[in-house]
């Protein structure tokens, strides 16, 4: 075996070690003992000086090996934080020693780099159930840091890059405010508006500490549709409580007034030979244009109760398969027949042209109609004769596959005091207009599944989302 081969082994440089510590130690003993024997080379003085000077040197020598074996794990860890699996130490070299090493360092190297690979599975993991619930979820450290947020938080913030909360200063700065003072335990709510339309969030706050640094976990959620739903239903309760007590009223009036109407159109009976009671007659005829007054009104508010009744009284949609295209032409069509000479310009794009929604055709008819005349009436308000009329109507896929179709006119914007209320029962800024169109058409979405929403923006748009 070579001596080069044989200084790779501990207990080699261990012995000569030990070896030149006991030799000089015994020539020092001898020194001091038997004093000076002789002066030159076989002086014990001369090799007991030799030997202390040779052992740091040996002593450095085997610490040189285990520096060498140290060298290696750092290696190895320096490899696995930069992901760098293709670090591999030789085991077959002849020395036990380093064979051994070599061995137990790739055993670890390889523990560590399936611990950091399943770590980094079940974080890819825990993303996924992020991204597929229907939550909102960001967490942020106390400088206003994002360190993690779900599609939904971006889809609900109206974002596509999210990184720290003052980006929201670009959506609304009541927003950044919110998100910035919230705390743990806080539950708030808050509207803003961006490019989708008005948004009501409900947010709650926890909080948690990791690697020493305390972070809050903000959970987002969209309540518009629970508050559309409740404030629907209050109004249907409403509208048929007052629905009953007028009809309940005012149809025996009608019923008592017809009748009454009737019996003063008999012919008067003479009073005198040469003629009638003149005077009778006159009472006759006011009771019976007062009974005429009573009968017309009557039936007038009937009609007016029968118009709002059919707000409680939405059918429940029968979905069926239909394309969007043929569907949206004849909306167009009808449109076009019921108010002829129109001078407007319908614009439609559905992309694709096989687009297909599952829906209720009769009542989703019913919804975009309303629309349609709707976007008509306005154009026609409008003062400026020279303005070309445009309605354009425009469906198409959304990348979380729902359906929308939205319908926007070139005429007067609705301005922001009456676009808060539009969708209230009874609520109309027309004259003669009844006000239960929109609160219809969304009474229809939301049993469909869907909703309607107005845009904000320069062109009055409507949204039909199908989910």
């Amino acid at each position: 075996m070579e001596f080069k081969s044989i200084c790779k082994y501990y207990p080699f440089r261990v012995t000569v070690s030990l070896l030149t510590a006991f030799l000089a130690g015994a020539l020092w003993t001898l020194v001091f003992t038997g004093g000076n024997v002789a002066n030159g080379p076989g002086d014990p003085l001369f090799w007991a000086i030799v030997c202390t000077l040779f052992l740091p040197a040996v002593l450095y020598w085997q610490q040189k090996l285990y520096r060498h074996h140290v060298q290696k794990v750092l290696f190895m860890l320096d490899a696995i934080e930069n992901n760098d699996n293709a670090i591999h130490f030789s085991e077959t070299e002849p020395n036990m020693d380093s064979h051994l090493v070599n061995r137990a360092l790739n055993r670890v190297a390889h523990i560590l780099y399936n611990v950091k690979s399943e770590t980094a599975q079940q974080e890819k993991y825990y993303e996924l159930i992020l991204d597929c619930v229907n939550t909102g979820i960001l967490v942020l450290n106390d400088n206003g840091a994002v360190y993690q947020k779900n599609s939904e938080a971006l889809r609900l913030l109206g974002l596509s890059v999210f990184t720290h909360v003052s980006q929201l200063n670009r959506v609304d700065p009541r927003l950044t405010q919110v998100l910035t003072n919230c705390h743990p335990g806080d539950k708030l709510q808050i509207t803003f508006s961006n490019e989708r339309g008005t948004v009501n969030l409900s947010v709650r706050v926890s909080n948690i500490t990791v690697r020493k640094e305390h972070l809050r976990i903000l959970a987002l959620n969209d309540i518009n549709s629970e508050l559309d739903e409740k404030e629907i239903d209050s109004w249907i309760r409403l509208t048929r409580v007052l629905t009953h007590e007028i009809m309940n009223s005012v149809t025996p009036i009608t019923s008592l007034s017809e009748t009454l109407l009737g019996l003063t159109t008999e012919s008067p009976e003479p009073s005198d030979s040469k003629g009638y009671n003149t005077e009778s007659c006159n009472i006759k005829e006011e009771i019976r244009n007062g009974l005429q007054t009573i009968s017309s009104t009557g039936k007038g508010l009937l009609a007016f109760v029968e118009s709002y009744r059919k707000f409680t009284r939405i059918p429940t949609p029968e979905p069926s398969l239909f394309y969007v295209k043929g569907f949206i032409e004849r909306m167009v069509g009808l449109s076009r027949h019921q108010h002829p000479g129109l001078q407007i310009t319908f614009h439609t794009h559905i992309a694709p042209d096989d687009l297909i929604l599952y829906a209720d055709e009769n009542l989703i008819s019913q919804v975009v109609i309303n629309l349609l005349k709707n976007a008509i009436q306005a154009i026609e308000s409008d003062k400026m004769p020279d303005k070309e009329g445009r309605i354009c109507i425009r469906a198409y896929c959304n990348e979380a596959e729902a359906i929308l179709v939205e319908i926007s006119n070139n005429g007067p914007a609705i301005p922001q005091d009456i676009a808060e209320h539009i969708f209230i029962p009874f609520f109309t800024t027309k004259e003669g207009g009844s006000g239960i169109g929109l609160s219809i058409s969304r009474q229809i979405m939301r049993l469909s599944g869907g909703n309607i929403s107005l845009l904000p923006g320069k062109e009055t748009t409507f949204v039909l989302k199908f989910n």
